[in-house]
C-alpha cells in the first residue's frame, strides 16, 4: 500500500506540473511511457571489481534490473528554442545490485530534466537526439548495499543529480519510439550513483484547433475558419484552387488569371463583367459578339453581317447617287458630285474665248533663237504673262501647239516645233503650273496661217498656240 501511495504521488505531481504552463505551441506536450532498467554497476561505486565507470555498460543478464511491464511514464512541456522541460516517475524491482544477486528490492523514482533537442542541428524531421541535465529523488526499499559495502537502512532515499542521452524517432508528426540512458549521481553514501536506462512510446499532444481543420491554429492563417494546409489553413469555398481571400468570385469556381472569377464562354470577360456570358464575344464591347466588326453588338445590329455605324443601327448609309458620298454627308444626295464640294458637283470655270484669245497674243510674240528650241530675251515676259493667266484657272487642262513655216527639210521642221512646244510647257512647269494640266504637240509646217511664200507670212507661221483642252 505504501508503495502504491508513492507511485500515485509521482503521478499527482507530474499531472500538476503539466498544468503549470500554458499551451503556446504546436503538440507542445508530450508523454513517454515504457519500461526502465536499473544498472548500479557501472559507475564503480561499492563495487571493487568494477574497473571504472561504464566498465560492462551492456552487460544486460548481469547488471541490468528490467521490469518487464509498464514501469516509467513521463510528462514533458516543449518550452521553445529546442528545450523542453520533462517530469517522470518510475519503479522497478532490483535483483541484481552490482555483480551481487539479491532479493526484490523495491525501486522508486521522481526525475525532473531539462532536455535540448538536436533534430534541427541534424536537419532531420525523423530522429530527435536529446541530451540532459536535472535532478530528482529515488528510493531503493530494503537495500543491503550502499558504498561502503555494509547493509543499509530500510528506506533508502536520496536526491540525484541526473544527466542524460536520449533519442526519439517518430514513425508520426504524433507517435514515437524513445530511448534513454540516465546518469543518476546520488547526493546521500546509502544511496549508490547509477544508471537508468528507459525505452517505449511517446505521443505529443495539445495543440489548438479552433476550427478543426487538422491545422493547429499557430500555423492557421485563418484559425477560426476550416481551410486547406496548401492555404495555410484558410477555406476555398468554390474549390478552385484559390483560396477565397484572394478570390474575387469566392462562391463561383474560376480561373486563377481572373483572380478566382469565371469565364464561361472563353472570351476574356469574366461573367461578372460579361453582357454576353453564354456567347464568346470582344472584350471592347463588354464580350459580346459582333459579326461584321463595325463596332455595334449583334444583339443591337440590325444589319449584323453588313459593317455600319452605330448612328445607323448598325446599317451602312445608302449612297443614292453612287459618288461614294453616302447620304447623310451628301448635300446632293441625288447628284454625283465630289468630296469637296460636299457630295455636290463641282463648278468649273473655264477661260472665257476673250481670255484664250489673250493667252495666245502672247503666245504669239514668244521668239526663239533662230533653228532652236531656246528663248529669246524678249519672250520671258509674254511667258510670266501666259503663267499668271493658267493659274487664275486651276480646274482648266490646256494644250501647247508648237508650228514652223517651209523653210529646211520637213522632218527637221517636225522636230523643231516638238521641242520649242516642250519648252513652253517645261517652263510653265518650272514656274508652278502642274504638268497634268499642259500638253505639248509638235505639228511642223503643216497648219500654216499665212503663205510661206513671203517674209512676213514665214514669220506668222512660226507661232505658238494654247488652246483649251476638253
Amino acid at each position: 500500500m505504501k508503495n502504491l501511495s508513492r507511485l500515485l504521488f509521482t503521478l499527482v505531481l507530474v499531472v500538476s506540473f503539466s498544468n503549470v504552463n500554458a499551451q503556446d505551441q504546436d503538440n507542445p506536450w508530450a508523454i513517454n511511457f515504457g519500461i526502465n532498467a536499473v544498472d548500479f554497476y557501472p559507475t564503480n561505486e561499492g563495487f571493487p571489481s568494477a574497473d571504472a565507470t561504464f566498465d560492462e555498460f551492456f552487460n544486460v543478464g548481469d547488471h541490468w534490473n528490467v521490469l518487464p511491464s509498464l514501469s516509467t511514464i513521463s510528462v514533458s512541456k516543449y518550452m521553445g528554442n529546442n528545450f523542453s522541460l520533462q517530469v517522470g516517475g518510475s519503479i522497478n524491482k532490483i535483483e541484481n545490485y552490482g555483480d551481487a544477486p539479491v532479493g526484490d528490492l523495491n525501486y522508486y523514482a521522481l526525475d525532473g530534466n531539462v532536455r535540448y533537442h538536436l533534430s534541427n542541428l541534424i536537419n532531420s524531421g525523423r530522429l530527435d537526439p536529446t541530451v540532459g541535465v536535472g535532478g530528482g529523488y529515488t528510493w531503493v526499499e530494503e537495500g543491503p548495499y550502499n558504498n561502503n559495502g555494509i547493509s543499509g537502512n530500510n528506506n533508502n532515499g536520496a536526491g540525484t543529480l541526473n544527466g542524460s542521452l536520449g533519442l526519439t524517432y517518430w514513425f508520426t508528426d504524433n507517435v514515437g519510439f524513445s530511448v534513454e540512458s540516465k546518469y543518476k549521481h546520488s547526493f546521500e553514501d546509502y544511496l549508490d550513483t547509477h544508471f537508468q536506462h528507459t525505452a517505449g512510446f511517446t505521443v505529443k499532444f495539445g495543440g489548438t484547433d479552433t476550427d478543426g481543420d487538422g491545422i493547429f491554429d499557430k500555423n492557421d492563417a485563418c484559425p477560426e475558419v476550416a481551410g486547406l494546409e496548401a492555404f495555410n489553413g484558410c477555406p476555398d469555398t468554390d474549390g478552385d484552387g484559390i483560396e477565397d481571400s484572394k478570390d474575387s468570385c469566392p462562391n463561383e469556381a474560376g480561373l486563377a488569371e481572373f483572380n478566382g472569377c469565371p469565364d464561361t464562354d472563353g472570351d476574356g470577360v469574366v461573367d461578372g463583367s460579361d453582357d454576353c456570358p453564354t456567347v464568346k464575344g470582344l472584350k471592347s464591347l463588354n464580350g459580346c459578339p459582333d459579326a461584321d466588326a463595325d463596332g455595334v453588338t449583334d444583339a443591337k445590329d440590325k444589319c449584323p453581317n453588313e459593317a455600319g455605324p452605330a448612328a445607323n443601327n448598325g446599317c451602312p448609309w445608302p449612297d443614292t447617287d453612287g459618288d461614294g458620298i453616302t447620304d447623310n454627308v451628301d448635300k446632293c444626295p441625288k447628284e454625283v458630285g465630289t468630296a469637296a464640294n460636299d457630295g455636290c458637283p463641282e463648278v468649273v470655270v473655264q477661260p472665257t474665248q476673250e481670255v484664250m484669245d489673250k493667252l495666245n497674243s502672247y503666245a504669239r510674240t514668244i521668239l526663239f533663237d533662230t533653228g532652236k528650241s531656246s528663248f529669246q530675251k524678249s519672250a520671258y515676259s509674254a511667258l510670266q504673262d501666259i503663267t499668271a493667266i493658267l493659274k487664275e484657272y486651276p480646274d482648266s487642262n490646256f494644250t501647247l501647239e508648237g508650228h514652223t513655216d517651209s523653210v529646211g527639210a520637213k522632218s527637221s521642221n517636225q522636230l523643231l516645233s516638238e521641242r520649242r512646244a516642250n519648252a513652253v510647257r517645261d517652263y510653265l512647269i518650272a514656274n508652278g503650273i502642274s504638268k497634268d494640266r499642259l500638253t505639248a504637240y509638235g505639228f511642223g509646217e503643216d497648219y500654216p496661217v499665212d503663205s510661206n511664200a513671203t517674209r512676213n507670212g514665214r514669220a506668222n507661221n512660226r507661232r505658238t498656240e494654247i488652246k483649251l483642252k476638253k
